[in-house]
């Protein structure tokens, strides 16, 4: 199922992603010869007006197909005026921007949609309905909590210590009602996935450092409830997350991009396409919600890296028209399909290192 939904995702991503390039290139006047999903071999297409619309064998992306974009011989249909490289050099560099605009207004449409439907995030305890969790943010290592196997993420359902039992589960009634009888041992029950689990444990002393004398079970809690938004509320906060998520992407990127210039690297933390739909898979168990999160921000992830000014990239073909604009001279052709082809076998390189480290992970 998991591996459905990922396909499922990706083929809306890719198709969101080359209709910006499709819309635009037709609006501006191009000849769009092909609209691929998927890269060939070809498996069927159909052809509608001046346009074929494939289904191509390698399920990792799509294209589209504009005449001359590759500054091929023109003669050979006389249509100049329709090509790519026929049209001024800001109708070029605004296609190539429009499947990277697409997948960020995608990210806010889906962002806004999610915040409307309602998520799940940290309220105060004065806004929190009957139905808020208790959820464990953080646990410190080898602490009591740590040794009683409490993990982030799951939810205490309950806290006894003898007969006495916590009413109330909020982070404040839970740090009281530990620390109130010293070092004597508590019941925890929570909830971990689908399963309940039972853990009794000793609160002590100096398990926080900044505060030494206090006894405590080393876990930082959270209240989280399911909060939803009206429908300008929702735009607005899918606006400012769709921000605050592409400059965490890009700086991410960058870092990435610094430590592999200086060898350092750590490629185990990027994910390929067996960890994405490892991924895919997690968020579609939490609800159509946290899919539609963690899909928008699969969109902005390829928004950022399709930016950059790499070969094959749209950045990369963005530069490529740039220098064309300062120097007044088309790029040599040869040379713009060699850095292409170049560009494209290292990403390939790159997906490939990335897989075999998702395949070493699940081994």
């Amino acid at each position: 199922m998991s591996i459905l939904i990922f396909l499922a995702v990706l083929f809306v991503l890719v198709l969101v992603h080359e209709w910006g390039h499709y819309i635009t290139a037709k609006l501006t006047g191009m000849r769009v010869d092909e609209f691929g999903i998927g890269f060939p071999p070809k498996l069927f297409g159909i052809k509608k007006g001046e346009t074929e619309y494939t289904i191509n064998a390698l399920p990792i992306g799509g294209f589209v197909k504009i005449y001359g974009e590759d500054a091929e011989a023109m003669h050979e249909s006389g249509d100049f005026n329709r090509s790519f490289t026929g049209k001024s050099k800001w109708a070029q560099a605004l296609v190539l921007v429009a499947g990277v605009t697409m997948n960020v207004l995608f990210a806010w449409l889906l962002f806004t949609i999610a915040f409307m439907s309602g998520i799940e995030q940290s309220v105060d305890e004065t806004e929190a309905s009957e139905n808020a969790r208790l959820i464990v943010t953080n646990v410190l290592t080898d602490g009591p909590a740590d040794n009683a196997e409490l993990s982030a993420g799951v939810t205490i359902t309950a806290v006894n210590r003898g007969d006495e039992t916590l009413t109330t589960l909020t982070p404040g009634t839970f740090s009281e009602f530990v620390s109130r009888e010293g070092t004597t041992p508590l019941q925890i029950a929570y909830m971990k996935g689908d399963e309940m689990f039972l853990a009794t444990l000793a609160p002590q002393a100096g398990v926080i450092e900044a505060e030494p004398d206090r006894v405590a079970i080393g876990v930082a809690l959270a209240l989280v409830d399911r909060v939803q938004y009206p429908f300008i509320a929702a735009v607005k906060k899918g606006f400012t997350h769709t921000l605050t998520s592409t400059r965490d992407i890009t700086l991410g990127i960058f870092s990435l991009a610094r430590d592999a210039i200086m060898g350092k690297a750590d490629l185990s933390q990027v994910a390929g396409p067996v960890g994405i739909v490892g991924l895919v898979g997690e968020a579609s168990a939490y609800g159509v919600t946290a899919l539609l999160m963690f899909t928008a921000f699969i969109s902005l992830n390829l928004a950022v890296i399709n930016l950059l000014p790499f070969p094959a990239l749209d950045g990369g073909r963005l530069l490529f028209v740039g220098i064309e604009a300062v120097t007044r001279r088309p790029m040599p052709v040869r040379a713009t399909q060699i850095m292409n082809t170049v560009g494209f076998f290292l990403l390939i390189l790159l997906m490939i290192i990335v897989t075999w480290n998702d395949i070493a992970r699940l081994i």
